[in-house]
C-alpha cells in the first residue's frame, strides 16, 4: 500500500491472549494501525463506529454472537470496512458462508505473522486473500453436504442477469485471474475490465471478487466445457 495513512486494522477475538498476540505481531508492521479490539460479535458495530477502521481480523467462533453473523450483519452495511475472517480449520462451512456474505478471505490461526500481514494488506488493496486452489478445496469439501444442485441453479439464474462479455470477466474472475490477465484474455483493456468488474457488484448485489468467484464456481462454469 502506497499511501501514506496506515492500514486501519480491528482485532475480533474472544480469546485475550490472541488478541495479544495479534496486536504484537501486527502492531509493529509497517503501514498498519490497530485502532481496536472487540471480544464477541455483538461489539463489532459499535467498535466499527468508534473505530473507523479499514480491515476487521475477525475469529469465526465467538460465545454471543459469532463471527459469521457478525459478517453477515457488517458486510449488509453500506461502507462496510473490509472482514477476513480468522479460523482454525480452513475447510469449515461457517468460513464459506462468511465468504458468501462478503468477506474478502480467510487466515489460520496458525499462519505465519507475515503471511498474516500480508494479508491485511492485500485486503485493504480491495484484492482476495484466497486463490482459486483453496476456493475450490474448500466449495468441494463443503458442497459434499448437499444442496449443490440447487445452488447450481440459483447461480446460473444470478449470471443470466449479465451481458455476455460480463460472464466471460466473472469465470475470469473466478479462475483467480488479475485484472491485466484479463485484459490479455478477452482482449481489452484493464480500465475496461475493471468497469466490467464493477457492474457485476452492482448488479448482483456482491460486495468483492471473491463472491464473483464463489458464484462462478456454484453455477458450475469453472468446469472445462464452461457452458452457459
Amino acid at each position: 500500500m502506497t499511501s501514506t495513512a496506515p492500514i486501519r486494522l480491528l482485532l475480533v477475538d474472544d480469546d485475550p491472549l490472541v488478541r495479544a498476540g495479534l496486536t504484537f505481531m501486527l502492531g509493529g508492521a509497517d503501514g498498519i494501525e490497530i485502532v481496536g479490539e472487540a471480544s464477541d460479535g455483538s461489539q463489532v458495530p459499535q467498535a466499527v463506529a468508534e473505530s473507523a477502521p479499514d480491515v476487521v481480523l475477525m475469529d469465526i467462533r465467538m460465545p454471543v454472537v459469532d463471527g459469521l453473523t457478525a459478517t453477515e450483519e457488517l458486510r449488509a452495511r453500506p461502507g462496510a470496512p473490509e472482514v477476513v475472517v480468522l479460523t482454525t480449520f480452513h475447510a469449515d462451512e461457517q468460513v464459506l458462508r462468511a465468504l458468501r456474505a462478503g468477506a474478502a478471505g480467510f487466515v489460520l490461526k496458525d499462519t505465519p505473522p507475515a503471511e498474516i500481514v500480508a494479508a491485511v494488506r492485500r485486503v485493504a488493496a480491495g484484492d482476495p486473500v484466497l486463490s482459486p486452489a483453496v476456493t475450490q478445496q474448500l466449495i468441494t469439501h463443503v458442497a459434499a453436504a448437499g444442496g449443490a444442485e440447487d445452488r447450481k441453479g440459483r447461480a446460473r439464474a444470478r449470471l443470466g442477469l449479465l451481458a455476455e462479455r460480463e460472464r466471460e470477466v466473472a469465470v475470469a474472475v473466478g479462475r483467480g485471474s488479475s485484472n491485466a490477465e484479463i485484459a490479455a484474455g478477452l482482449y481489452m483493456s484493464v480500465p475496461t475490465v475493471k468497469t466490467h468488474v464493477s457492474r457485476i457488484l452492482a448488479k448482483l448485489g456482491l460486495n468483492n471478487r471473491v463472491q464473483i468467484a464463489l458464484l462462478a464456481h456454484d453455477a458450475g462454469l469453472l468446469d472445462s466445457a464452461q457452458e452457459f
